[in-house]
């Protein structure tokens, strides 16, 4: 074999190894991405069926449900109401009327099974995509409002 095959050889397979690498890293990261959206996203249908993604707003005042470890509530944007549940501790910090993240996916029926929920950590933070998700609400409720 000619040294110019060898070197066209060695190439080749030095490019064929970097794609299968970049394959299993876009892979590995398709599978681990995790969207956010809201209950206004989620009621319009734009969220992912059978993928795990992000649900985030206010819990709904007078919402809570505790049955032992399983804890049933709803997320809110105050446009749209999103049922959740999840089995497990909740956060210190989780309560009414206070900002929640929950991590899980819609069922056939559209509760949002949710492994894992995140709280606000103090009282001035809310996740910037619920806070512009609020604001957005709010704002299309008061636009709706003053229509005649």
């Amino acid at each position: 074999m000619k040294p110019r095959h060898r070197r066209f050889l060695m190439i080749a397979g030095a490019v064929a190894v970097l794609a299968i690498t970049a394959g299993f890293v876009l892979n590995a990261f398709q599978s681990n991405l995790v969207f956010f959206f809201t209950p206004s996203q989620i009621a319009q249908g734009e969220a992912p069926k059978g993928r795990a993604f992000r649900v985030g707003g206010m819990v709904k005042e007078g919402s809570v449900k505790r049955d032992q470890v399983t804890v049933e509530f709803v997320v809110t944007d105050t446009a749209h109401d999103v049922p959740v549940r999840y089995s497990g501790l909740l956060p210190d910090l989780f309560k009414e009327g206070k900002g929640v993240v929950a991590q899980g996916k819609l069922d056939e029926h559209g509760l949002f099974v949710a492994s894992e929920v995140l709280a606000k950590h103090d009282e001035n933070y809310m996740p910037p995509e619920a806070q512009h998700a609020l604001d957005k609400a709010t704002a299309a409720k008061a636009a709706q409002t003053v229509k005649p």
